[in-house]
């Protein structure tokens, strides 16, 4: 089977958006929500719109334990104590504190580059800085970010999942045996380390996650797990893939990329619109809890609903010219980080790391070209990452 690529899964989203911006999907076996009011509203109500697929899932020791404290698959009320548990520890001035961090790594690892015309830039840029960072925060040794990239790389790169698998192909017991071993390795590790902040306090996020309190009620190893497990993965992924699209949508766009090195103030802007354009988690997964509707469509309690973010985000209906790239586009409402109470969580540390990053590349390289014929992407279906980005650069 070919893989996937990119424009394949535009195509396929663009076909199936003229069958309704809802409508059921025999082959998926669930509701294809394409809209971006439509989504927004999935997203936006969570006690009829369930995150929490466990029953879905076969059960299996090592998954439990790292759902326990990923609140993104959890609904209220224990979403909200554990977010508001976490949110106390992982405050917006510890991320803007991490500023001066992340412009002193980014140096670090550009400057290891130096005399070099051609280098990967997510090997050696966009994987390493976010993990950096994420694992200094955590207080775990970065050094062992190979280790991290390769438990990433098993729980994100499905190639078997596309079009005409069903939803259910996600849950079952094939699926989660191929991630197992994985799994089991993350949760002794994550254990350990949070074990070890129990017995000996330590002044960084692991420790305040410990230390963490609101109306009596602490978190559990295994919660911690959840959450650190997440951050760590997911927190670094998204800047990896954030960074790496930005580059690959500024190669694409060199008029764009000349009109942010004459104006530097831009690239918040075109941060958020490479973002919509090219959508991380292309997709979310809902379970309708009771009889609804969903946009003058009537969907059973128990079915699976699949929220397209990549599509809202390209609904003509919100954005003018969707398919265009244009990084001064005001308003942006994107629906990249999620509505509602899921919002998110390391949305604020991602556009910092990659803005910072940016302004470094720019300051630095009057011109960075990709090599697209050697460049590897990750399967769209899954997520919208470069894993491999060859770029020849000409310093300033």
């Amino acid at each position: 089977m070919t893989a996937p690529t990119l424009p394949d899964l535009f195509t396929w989203l663009e076909r199936s958006r003229r069958e309704g911006e809802v409508h059921f999907d025999e082959r998926q076996r669930a509701w294809m929500v394409l809209g971006h009011p439509e989504v927004s509203a999935v997203l936006g109500d969570p006690h009829t719109f369930s995150s929490d697929l466990g029953d879905l899932q076969p059960r299996q020791e090592d998954l439990d334990l790292f759902r326990r404290g990923n609140f993104v698959q959890m609904d209220p009320p224990r979403h909200d104590s554990l977010r508001r548990l976490v949110s106390r520890a992982f405050t917006p001035r510890v991320v803007a504190g991490l500023a001066p961090r992340i412009t002193a790594v980014t140096a670090e690892l550009l400057d290891e580059q130096a005399g070099e015309e051609r280098f990967d830039l997510v090997d050696d840029l966009a994987y390493p800085l976010p993990v950096i960072v994420i694992a200094e925060l955590l207080g775990i040794p970065a050094a062992d970010r190979p280790v991290f990239r390769r438990w990433a790389d098993a729980l994100f790169e499905r190639p078997e999942i596309g079009p005409d698998q069903p939803l259910t192909r996600l849950t079952d017991d094939r699926a989660l045996n191929a991630v197992a071993p994985v799994l089991h390795e993350m949760n002794a590790y994550l254990l350990e380390h949070v074990r070890a902040h129990r017995e000996t306090p330590a002044d960084n996020l692991t420790g305040n996650l410990v230390r963490a309190e609101a109306d009596g009620e602490r978190l559990s190893d295994e919660e911690i797990i959840g959450f650190v497990g997440l951050l760590l993965l997911a927190g670094h992924i998204t800047t990896t893939a954030t960074l790496g699209n930005t580059v690959v949508a500024l190669d694409e766009h060199p008029d764009a990329a000349a009109e942010l090195r004459a104006d530097p103030a831009l690239l918040p802007d075109a941060i958020e619109e490479v973002l919509r354009l090219r959508t991380p988690f292309p997709r979310l997964a809902r379970l309708a809890s009771t009889d609804t509707m969903i946009g003058g469509q009537p969907v059973a309690a128990g079915d699976m609903v699949i929220p397209w973010l990549a599509a809202a985000n390209r609904d003509s209906r919100v954005f003018a010219e969707p398919e265009r790239f244009d990084i001064r586009r005001d308003p942006n409402p994107h629906l990249t980080f999620g509505h509602g109470i899921h919002f998110c969580l390391g949305a604020p540390l991602a556009r910092l790391e990659a803005r910072i990053a940016m302004e470094s590349l720019l300051r630095r390289y009057r011109e960075i070209a990709v090599d697209t014929a050697a460049t590897v992407h990750r399967n769209p279906w899954v997520m919208l990452s470069p894993t491999k980005l060859p770029v020849t650069v000409v310093p300033a």
